[in-house]
């Protein structure tokens, strides 16, 4: 566990490298016995700083859930990471780069829950019955980290990346779709950059709930009813730059879309 003065240390440079849009070494290089669960120590002092400004916590994300990222990342376990409100950016809108470092998009299924889930043995069938809708969703991550370069315990506690999210498509009922084979396509400017389908997300975009879920339930806490919860890259992560037109269409949902400005 981080005494307070290491935990104050690690908030202050991650929030500055957020703040300021500039990239700082692994926190590892410096403290070595950085665990998983002090990175997510200084997610929750992150989180207490942003509601302290006046934002407001909308929901949760699960990253590096495909082999694919994964894969692309170096890393084997998925992480966990805090939704702001202040994320959030609107559907046919301009992403601001010159607030980012080096932003990369992620087509994900996001949902939105409509009841109260709790512990680390609820099924896939009981995340689906706890879901108002699922809706189509455009993460923009982007790391802190020179390079992109990381480990688990730094990049949980640079909140997974999180930077920027897009919704669009249309609200559906899950009970309704089969959530482990919708087609993904990704396009930059008009070119196919990315093909994907749901399945890569665990086998089933609810299954990064669960997992969610039992880390929740590790550390005390739920998934509260009206969380947005978004599951995790379908392909790998692709690099945008400024003036990129960014379209994802899901099979049966709709598209989003947005432009790097």
């Amino acid at each position: 566990m981080l005494d307070a003065k290491t935990l104050k240390i690690l908030a202050d440079r991650v929030l500055h490298a957020q703040d300021t849009a500039t990239t700082m070494a692994k926190l590892t290089d410096e403290f070595p016995d950085l665990s998983i669960s002090d990175g997510y120590d200084v997610q929750d002092e992150l989180t207490r700083r942003w509601v302290a400004r006046g934002d407001r916590q909308v929901g949760v994300k699960a990253g590096l859930t495909s082999k694919a990222k994964m894969d692309q990342m170096g890393v084997h376990l998925p992480g966990f990471g805090v939704l702001m409100a202040s994320h959030a950016r609107p559907e046919n809108g301009v992403i601001a780069i010159d607030e980012l470092i080096h932003p990369r998009i992620e087509a994900e299924i996001a949902f939105v829950m409509n009841a109260e889930l709790g512990g680390d043995d609820v099924t896939l069938e009981q995340v689906i019955a706890a879901t108002d809708y699922v809706i189509p969703a455009v993460e923009v991550i982007d790391s802190r980290f020179e390079k992109f370069k990381f480990d688990l315990p730094s990049v949980i506690a640079d909140n997974c990346s999180t930077a920027r999210y897009v919704t669009g498509g249309r609200p559906l009922d899950p009970r309704g779709l089969d959530l482990r084979t919708l087609g993904v396509v990704i396009e930059v400017n008009g070119e196919i950059q990315a093909l994907g389908a749901s399945a890569a997300v665990l086998g089933h975009p609810a299954e990064a709930i669960r997992l969610l879920l039992r880390h929740l339930a590790a550390r005390g806490q739920t998934l509260k009813a009206g969380s947005f919860v978004m599951t995790g890259g379908i392909t790998e992560a692709i690099p945008v730059a400024r003036g990129d037109n960014v379209l994802a269409r899901f099979q049966d949902m709709g598209s989003v879309s947005f432009r790097m400005g």
